[in-house]
């Protein structure tokens, strides 16, 4: 069964970074479709970024409009941890981020929903003060 573990969230201001892991176990790394989510109260889940495997399709990373910039997301095959790197950050980027995965390749629509992922972490908080 696959399992994430996410880490690296914090408290920082407006303008700094952090970097957020998370490590995936129970399952062959590479065939995974791996996401980035956030929730902040009184919203719903959004998506934040998405990395695809050099094995399930062409290792192509994608992210939102809202953090396009300012956000990336990588891999490190030899640990199975997929980061996400947080830069400029404001205060609107503060929630809970949790990483998502699923087996095999998603549509580029079907990566921006939470109902395509099968398996989440418990989430790591994120806030950035003014």
């Amino acid at each position: 069964e696959v399992q994430l573990v996410e880490s690296g969230g914090g408290s920082v201001q407006a303008g700094g970074s952090l970097r957020l892991s998370c490590v995936v176990s129970g399952f062959i790394y590479r065939r995974l479709c791996m996401g980035w989510f956030r929730h902040a109260p009184g919203k719903e889940r959004e998506w934040v970024a998405t990395l695809v495997s050099e094995i399930v399709s062409s290792g192509s990373a994608t992210v939102a409009d809202s953090v396009k910039g300012r956000f990336t997301i990588s891999q490190d095959n030899a640990t199975n941890t997929v980061y996400l790197q947080m830069n400029a950050l404001k205060p609107e980027d503060s929630a809970m981020y949790y990483c998502a995965a699923v087996k095999g390749n998603l549509w580029t629509w079907e990566r921006l929903r939470t109902s395509s992922y099968d398996y989440w972490g418990q989430g790591t908080q994120v806030t950035v003060s003014s």
